[in-house]
């Protein structure tokens, strides 16, 4: 498997992975690839990164900034992620995570929230901290990693691109 930066012909490619990456999870509303086209057009995706096996684009992941309300600023959000049903399973989505993780922390990042399954991603040090919050996002499944020993305290806005419906 090769971890390597997208490239502009993988795009297509990286939208269908995330489209049957997503199609059967339940609180899904669908929009993952648009998302992921919004932050490239606003020239956001500050780490894109795809998994290949074979020449074939299997996964993706995708971090960009995000805002927090008592002004920290070095804070990136992560997601989307996902890799081809046929695929998971086999540790492809971690490798992911943690390559993007470091390369955020070596452009110096101060830390990396998600939305996501507590029980998955405590494995990588997130975890929830209740001082750190998104609006319309239940506490349990907003978790944070910082980098280092601060910790903001506020509401976090991930970019506009989120709310990317087509």
């Amino acid at each position: 498997m090769l971890i390597r930066n997208e490239t502009s012909s993988d795009s297509n490619k990286i939208s269908e992975v995330t489209l049957a990456a997503f199609k059967l999870v339940s609180v899904s509303n669908q929009t993952e690839p648009f998302i992921i086209n919004a932050l490239r057009k606003a020239n956001v995706l500050s780490v894109s990164l795809v998994a290949e096996i074979d020449g074939r684009v299997v996964g993706h992941i995708a971090f960009s900034p995000v805002t927090v309300s008592d002004g920290a600023t070095g804070w990136y959000g992560l997601g989307p992620v996902s890799v081809e049903p046929e695929f998971q399973r086999q540790g492809i989505g971690s490798v992911l995570i943690k390559q993007g993780l470091d390369r955020i922390q070596a452009m110096g990042a101060k830390g990396c929230t998600l939305v996501g399954d507590p029980n998955y991603y405590k494995r990588f040090g997130f975890k929830n901290y209740p001082d750190l919050t998104h609006e319309g996002i239940p506490q349990e499944v907003f978790l944070a990693l910082p980098f280092g020993k601060e910790i903001p305290q506020g509401n976090v806005v991930f970019h506009q691109a989120f709310q990317a419906k087509e």
